[in-house]
């Protein structure tokens, strides 16, 4: 319209009037885009935290066993950019992408023709390239800021460890440099961005005017035509405009994150071991007839790498209802690799483990573990965030009844925990954990004893459990376990 105004001179009411009531039509159209735009971004939000949730769940241990704190927090970090990042940017994407394809028409329809829309095409690659060198510097500095925030969340958690056994003029030794590389990372990745943002657009607007001079000069073409091609420079600005702020800012970092995020987000897929639907393991009868048999090991072997030295080999086991079992070897001598085979927390390369004559495939992992509970070694059970009674009952049923109330109450006084509740302010309500009220070593001990007699399974299996306790407290869990599990496995050191 502007273009028309000025090369006839005058201007024509009827497309001034169709020229207003399409800005009065632009507000209520963006509006609501932006209510359509928060609808589908909380939505798909709401679904991407869901399956990233299940997806950590199904992660095997040995995948984030070697994992910090730091770097499973840097995970979640970058499940918020992939929700609040990707959703926007990719919207705003979308939408330059469209009306690059629109400004390129019009351009091709102008007084520029097909060259002013190759110029814009040759404009997009020059701007591709920019975008690739950004994307890299934006990923290092990423890796930086993870690296970083896993340096510091482990020195917080050994902080009592450095005050006391390392020299004050080495406390803070490697962070100075640490954090002068995130910071020269943010510097580039900053600088990139601010070109970025000032050339994909304003660059566009010189580079698409200059290409419209030949065509002003010659005289041979309408202001029409003039019209219609600054008009597409102007179209195809406004596309590099939102191409910046949603590529640049947002929609790279969702697809860096992406790279953190993406085995949680596969890992939902992964097939789960439900077992035929027929199978079913009746419940432990305990009677005067000879104990029958319950777990086969045949010939299982175990290693944790290819390449490396098998930690089980050809074992072999063979447990009767009612045993009573103790396990005995050296550090590293496959003892706890077995109890976690035994568990389903580890599948073996070779060999077979039955459960009343029924392989894992048969019965599902679920019925599995209802069979066998393993009390892992104090360094991997843990005493979640949450009251002392979620952490006794979570593996029986949640929300509890009163009759597993009752019995949790039992076994705390069995196995000598009953002080330890008359102190707390809250009892059994009390919040426990690294953010609530602190267990010792061997109180955590006989919680996790506690925890595996709850599940109320056949075999219970308690590693290195007895080794954090008093010879009093010793004795008093020894009993507690001895009447309560069906099946006991021990293992110890020598």
């Amino acid at each position: 319209m502007i273009g028309q105004a000025v090369f006839q001179g005058r201007v024509e009411m009827g497309w001034l009037i169709a020229w207003a009531l399409i800005l009065l039509t632009l507000l209520p159209l963006r509006l609501f885009n932006a209510w359509l735009q928060g609808v589908v971004a909380v939505t798909l939000g709401g679904l991407l935290q869901k399956r990233l949730l299940f997806g950590a769940l199904r992660l095997h241990p040995d995948e984030i066993r070697h994992q910090g704190a730091g770097q499973l927090m840097g995970r979640i970090f970058e499940s918020e950019a992939i929700e609040t990042m990707s959703l926007n940017g990719g919207v705003r994407g979308l939408t330059a992408i469209i009306e690059l394809i629109m400004a390129g028409w019009v351009l091709a329809l102008g007084a520029g023709g097909i060259g002013h829309a190759l110029l814009l095409l040759v404009w997009m690659g020059l701007i591709g390239g920019l975008l690739a060198r950004f994307y890299g510097q934006r990923r290092r500095w990423t890796v930086t800021r993870r690296d970083l925030t896993q340096y510091l969340v482990e020195v917080m958690v050994g902080q009592r460890t450095r005050l006391v056994q390392t020299l004050r003029r080495h406390w803070h030794r490697g962070e100075d440099d640490d954090l002068s590389g995130y910071v020269k990372a943010l510097d580039e990745v900053d600088r990139t961005a601010i070109i970025l943002e000032t050339v994909i657009s304003h660059g566009w607007l010189l580079v698409g005017l200059a290409g419209l001079i030949p065509a002003f000069v010659s005289g041979r073409h309408s202001p029409a035509a003039l019209a219609i091609s600054l008009g597409g420079v102007l179209s195809a600005e406004a596309a590099f405009r939102n191409l910046a702020l949603g590529l640049v800012n947002q929609l790279l970092a969702a697809i860096i994150a992406w790279e953190q995020v993406a085995p949680l987000f596969w890992a939902a897929a992964r097939p789960d071991l439900h077992g035929s639907p027929d199978t079913a393991v009746a419940a432990a009868q305990h009677s005067a007839a000879p104990a029958k048999q319950i777990l086969d090991v045949h010939d299982v072997s175990y290693r944790y790498s290819e390449r490396g030295e098998r930690v089980l080999d050809h074992c072999n086991l063979h447990v009767r209802s009612g045993d009573r079992i103790l396990l005995e070897g050296p550090s590293g001598g496959g003892k706890s690799t077995l109890a976690a085979v035994l568990t389903g927390l580890r599948e073996p390369d070779g060999g077979l483990v039955l459960w009343r004559g029924l392989d894992r495939l048969t019965l599902g992992r679920a019925n599995w573990r209802r069979q066998v509970v393993f009390a892992p070694q104090f360094h991997e059970n843990y005493v979640v965030g949450s009251t002392f009674m979620f952490n006794l009952l979570m593996g029986r049923r949640w929300p509890p009844r009163l009759e597993d109330i009752q019995l949790a109450h039992v076994l705390c006084e069995e196995l000598g925990l009953g002080e330890v509740l008359a102190r707390m302010p809250a009892g059994m309500l009390q919040a426990v954990g690294e953010t609530g009220w602190q267990l010792s070593h061997g109180e955590r001990s006989r919680l996790y004893m506690a925890r595996a007699l709850l599940q109320g399974a056949e075999l219970i299996i308690l590693d290195e459990s007895f080794a954090a306790l008093d010879p009093q407290s010793l004795q008093r869990a020894m009993q507690c376990v001895q009447d309560r599990a069906p099946t006991l496995l021990v293992i110890a050191h020598p």
